[in-house]
């Protein structure tokens, strides 16, 4: 490892080449820095219909036209796919299931490694609900779920797959979305990803104003 402290500015610094990090370190590093991250728990069905479920911190929003969202979907060792990876590959739909912190240990439940074939949803004990536009399930009791068509996948080498979703349609709980469509980021209370085992709640907030020139 390339671990070198040298000054910028007056001020010492902790720098890495990462040509010269293996995966591994290259991983620890980067989902120790760029936090918090939010959880997708995608909910997906094979090609018999049987559901999986699979939490990613690999995740977020590329663009609202399209309405295009993204997930980093890793392959097992031997770079065979995953169950969400081989059935987003075979249905062509996934949801994304935003995770609050009252289902956070369900989700939890569901990053286990069930054999494939095993519904996730039901050993965590949450509800699918039949999906309105896709065949993959919602999640009833997830504050917010996008139900997503695949726009494109991006192959990174034999390792991962970069799944980016249209969103063809939303869910949301009750109470959450007013009139003008803004979203009560207390009624979502979604958790954050940070490293290692750590996440994180956004229930402290502050405002910024845009700076007006």
């Amino acid at each position: 490892m390339n671990m070198n402290a040298r000054p910028t500015d007056g001020a010492a610094r902790t720098s890495f080449d990462f040509a010269t990090l293996s995966a591994r370190e290259r991983y620890k590093l980067m989902i120790g820095s760029i936090i918090p991250r939010p959880i997708a728990l995608v909910t997906t069905v094979d090609e018999q219909g049987r559901i999986n479920a699979a939490p990613f911190s690999f995740f977020n929003c590329l663009s609202a036209d399209p309405p295009i969202l993204a997930i980093g979907v890793e392959n097992n060792p031997d770079m065979s796919f995953k169950d969400t990876g081989h059935n987003i590959r075979m249905t062509e739909v996934f949801t994304v299931n935003i995770v609050s912190f009252a289902i956070a240990e369900a989700m939890h439940v569901c990053g286990a490694k069930f054999p494939r074939g095993m519904d996730e949803l039901k050993e965590a004990g949450l509800t699918a609900m039949p999906g309105t536009k896709v065949a993959s399930p919602y999640i009833l009791e997830a504050p917010a779920a996008f139900e997503c068509r695949r726009h494109v996948t991006l192959e990174l080498g034999k390792s991962r797959q970069i799944i980016m979703g249209e969103i063809l349609f939303a869910h949301y709980a009750e109470g959450i979305v007013d009139e003008r469509l803004h979203i009560d980021p207390a009624g979502i209370d979604a958790i954050a990803r940070l490293g290692g085992d750590t996440c994180a709640t956004i229930r402290d907030r502050f405002d910024m104003l845009t700076p007006k020139l």
